[in-house]
């Protein structure tokens, strides 16, 4: 992770000081990116420790085309509470917009896609729908109510690419783009995450997870997070831990079936020794 770390560094040397739509300041770069090989190592911050659970049991809600946080607090995650109205809805965010985006199931046709087409192009599953995307002038809630998004898509479309090696092996790479990015809090949350969706992606293809690349636009610091990120590059980053996607449920084709029976206990993370976890208020 010594590329996090680097661009940590650079967002504190080159960025400039922002005001934005949260309230609160952010120091702030553009057009910045982040590559992993999946085969050396699941790309989990070990400066800090992150919750993994979490990051599992948001992918898996999403995956499911869910949009409401209950199920979510049932399972003690509460990282989407600040945007959900009093009956826990988000309106069209993420799930819905995966597996309904006019009335299309993106993921069924990404994975559809790869099996039968791999060297299409056109595995792409995108966030980004225009007509549901939220006013910045009001509250969360208040787009909730009139139908559209309670925060925007920041992690807004990812790609597939099914690689060859000469060897015969055949590896599933992703490339996400990201709109706007917390770099303290958000990007270590949003690499593993999309670093887990490439594990499942890669066993219903029958392929191996490869290389995970993210390209971030706004690329920020938050001013009340900036002790924060210098306590933790101050840190020396730990080996990498292995993860292990071995689900309960073997996938015979049946998408919805599949992703519906994924739970977390599907996820085998070993060697995971992070330092202590760093406290840092989100800005909504």
């Amino acid at each position: 992770m010594q590329n996090y770390f680097g661009l940590l560094g650079d967002i504190l040397r080159e960025g400039k000081m922002y005001g934005n739509r949260t309230g609160t300041r952010a120091v702030s770069v553009f057009g910045k990116s982040l590559s992993f090989n999946l085969q050396r190592g699941f790309p989990l911050v070990t400066t800090k420790k992150i919750f993994f659970r979490g990051v599992v049991e948001e992918l898996l809600w999403i995956l499911r085309g869910e949009t409401n946080i209950k199920s979510l607090n049932e399972k003690g995650v509460h990282i989407w509470d600040e945007w959900a109205d009093e009956n826990g809805d988000l309106g069209p965010v993420y799930g819905h917009q995966w597996r309904n985006f006019g009335k299309v199931d993106q993921i069924a046709g990404l994975i559809n896609g790869i099996r039968n087409n791999p060297r299409s192009r056109r595995h792409i599953v995108s966030g980004w729908n225009p007509p549901y995307l939220p006013h910045e002038g009001i509250s969360p809630q208040a787009n909730v109510a009139v139908g559209d998004m309670a925060l925007a898509p920041c992690h807004m479309l990812f790609q597939c690419y099914v690689r060859e090696t000469i060897e015969g092996s055949c590896f599933l790479d992703m490339q996400v783009t990201m709109r706007s990015v917390d770099s303290f809090l958000g990007m270590p949350f949003n690499i593993a995450s999309y670093a887990a969706l490439t594990h499942i992606l890669a066993f219903m293809c029958d392929a191996r997870p490869g290389q995970l690349t993210m390209v971030f636009g706004d690329t920020h610091i938050y001013e009340n997070h900036i002790p924060q990120v210098l306590t933790q590059i101050a840190r020396v980053p730990s080996t990498l831990p292995s993860l292990k996607f071995e689900p309960a449920c073997k996938f015979d084709g049946r998408i919805s079936y599949f992703i519906e029976s994924l739970s977390f206990q599907d996820f085998q993370l070993t060697g995971y020794d992070p330092y202590p976890a760093i406290a840092g208020e989100i800005s909504v």
